[in-house]
């Protein structure tokens, strides 16, 4: 395996074209309704989201369907798709991995095919030939810095407070992503129930920027 960090940067940057700006994994429900009003806030959310939620449940979909062999990645697709707790949630995540696994194929000549956002950052990691750490860290980053971004435009926040609410939370993306490497996929589990119900609530929201 090696440390390609410039191919990593590339494909988890705001610039890859998976229209990541696009989502908002129910945020903007949250701050529309008053709930998530400053930085603090917006960091006690993220490291629920991290550490219990959404991005722990990416992180360890993305090592099994790294490790898994070729016959079993359907399965592990299945069941991002089946964990995803909303429509929303569902759009998101088919539609990131949809498009990020059409630029990859296009480009590194692999052929992922229409996977889920975090199996088709992982297979693609895996026919590259890519360290699995340094994948399942930059891409719990790249999670964590679209919802600052999200949080940026809609609290709103300064760029600053952003961008110091990521450095903090570093050591937490480090450990998850530590602890998503020695999880097998029978263990995947969320807790962030209030992160799903925000997902659904954004469905029927009247008034939005995002689509999730």
């Amino acid at each position: 395996m090696t440390t390609d960090t410039l191919t990593l940067m590339q494909w988890l940057s705001p610039g890859f074209p998976v229209g990541a700006f696009a989502y908002s994994h129910g945020l903007e429900w949250v701050i529309d309704r008053g709930d998530l009003r400053d930085a603090d806030a917006l960091g006690l959310w993220l490291t629920d989201l991290i550490a219990q939620g959404g991005g722990r449940a990416d992180a360890v979909l993305l090592c099994a369907a790294f490790r898994a062999a070729p016959d079993a990645v359907p399965m592990i697709d299945a069941s991002a798709r089946a964990f995803a707790a909303s429509s929303e949630r569902l759009l998101e995540t088919a539609q990131q991995g949809e498009a990020f696994a059409r630029t990859v194929d296009a480009i590194w000549g692999t052929d992922l095919g229409r996977l889920t956002y975090p199996v088709a950052v992982g297979r693609a990691a895996r026919a590259r030939d890519l360290a699995l750490a340094d994948t399942v860290e930059v891409y719990l980053h790249a999670f964590a810095a679209n919802l600052i971004s999200a949080a940026v435009r809609l609290v709103p926040l300064g760029q600053t407070d952003g961008q110091r609410l990521l450095a903090a939370l570093a050591p937490l993306i480090r450990t998850t992503a530590a602890e998503a490497m020695d999880t097998p996929l029978d263990d995947l589990t969320s807790a962030c129930f209030a992160a799903d119900i925000a997902a659904m609530r954004h469905e029927t929201q009247r008034s939005k920027v995002f689509r999730t």
